[in-house]
């Protein structure tokens, strides 16, 4: 089977191969799935090129230890291990798995759930991480209620897009913050006001929101001024080209900011579990989420799909398509 295949840390167009290797083979946990699509996320353009450079404490200080990129996957279920009870071959699934760019992959059965039948496998493949990321968030760590205002600085990203519906869904009143040119998208996605930064800086218009912060791109002491007096900022991205300063400097600065005054600064990581993924299902399946993607390229493209969204232009996902597809239906 064809795969997309680095052995060394640098740029994608210089480190990733297509390359033949062996079809993997299900553990009694696992699920093969026959992949359908797959989306791109930040995380592995960060892993390729080895930075911020304390990934490599992790992943392999000289040469990675994780060599196949991606990790949001839609498909069809080939075959299942001996444990598995919730899949059957034949089913069509979305959810978590490693090495996503390939024609196979193996998936644990609980980061896996159902595709709505409505679904395109390009609109399932792009919600695990960048929903689960949104959901978890603004469910689990900001509580947000029906009449909040909320405020997602990113709106228009991968993140920022599921951000702005699921906060919606919540009954929250949405305030998206992008560039010029997403202004119409996003407010077509459910924000009930959207602010063109280029126009307008948010920490100075005087009003107060929950923040849920994909870009980073304004010093904690500038969001405090548009956050409530109790309210709760979330971080969940980081300024381009500025990995290690950019994003490990606020985390420290909120981690001690925290405990001494009335706002709360968040730092997290999304996890993977079926009950969400389910959860998300649901909400696609209903139409009060719809994916938006931007891009969609061939496996043989992967080094340019990961260079374009490394560009941080893209409105919502970046997705991979292979095998024969139905349509993509994802906003556009």
């Amino acid at each position: 089977m064809k795969a997309a295949v680095y052995t060394r840390y640098g740029p994608p167009d210089v480190v990733v191969q297509i390359e033949d290797v062996e079809r993997p083979v299900p553990k009694d946990n696992e699920v093969l799935i026959k992949v359908r699509a797959a989306s791109v996320n930040p995380l592995d353009a960060g892993l390729m090129k080895g930075k911020p450079h304390s990934f490599r404490i992790l992943f392999g200080l000289r040469k990675p230890r994780l060599t196949r990129p991606g990790v949001d996957v839609a498909g069809q279920v080939e075959a299942v291990g001996r444990s598995v009870m919730q899949f059957k071959p034949g089913d069509e699934v979305f959810g978590i798995c490693k090495g996503a760019f390939a024609e196979y992959v193996c998936a644990p059965e609980s980061g896996l759930a159902i595709k709505p039948e409505n679904l395109a496998f390009e609109q399932a493949a792009s919600a695990p991480v960048a929903a689960l990321t949104a959901l978890q968030g603004l469910r689990d760590k900001g509580h947000i209620q029906p009449g909040q205002k909320v405020l997602i600085n990113g709106a228009a990203g991968g993140v920022g897009t599921f951000a702005v519906q699921i906060a919606k869904s919540f009954g929250a009143d949405v305030t998206g913050v992008c560039s010029t040119r997403n202004v119409e998208m996003v407010r077509s996605i459910g924000a009930d006001q959207v602010i063109d930064y280029t126009q307008q800086d948010f920490t100075e218009s005087g009003k107060r929101y929950a923040i849920f912060d994909c870009f980073v791109n304004h010093s904690l002491s500038a969001c405090r001024r548009a956050l409530n007096p109790k309210g709760i900022y979330l971080m969940v991205g980081g300024p381009p080209k500025r990995w290690t300063v950019g994003i490990l400097a606020p985390v420290i600065k909120a981690l001690v900011l925290s405990p001494f005054v009335s706002q709360r600064f968040v730092v997290y990581v999304a996890r993977s579990n079926r009950e969400d993924l389910a959860m998300m299902s649901k909400l696609m399946a209903s139409g009060k989420v719809k994916p938006v993607i931007d891009k969609v390229y061939k496996l043989s493209e992967v080094p340019e799909a990961i260079r374009y969204l490394e560009q941080r232009h893209a409105r919502g996902k970046v997705m991979i398509i292979l095998a024969c597809n139905n349509k993509t239906q994802g906003t556009r």
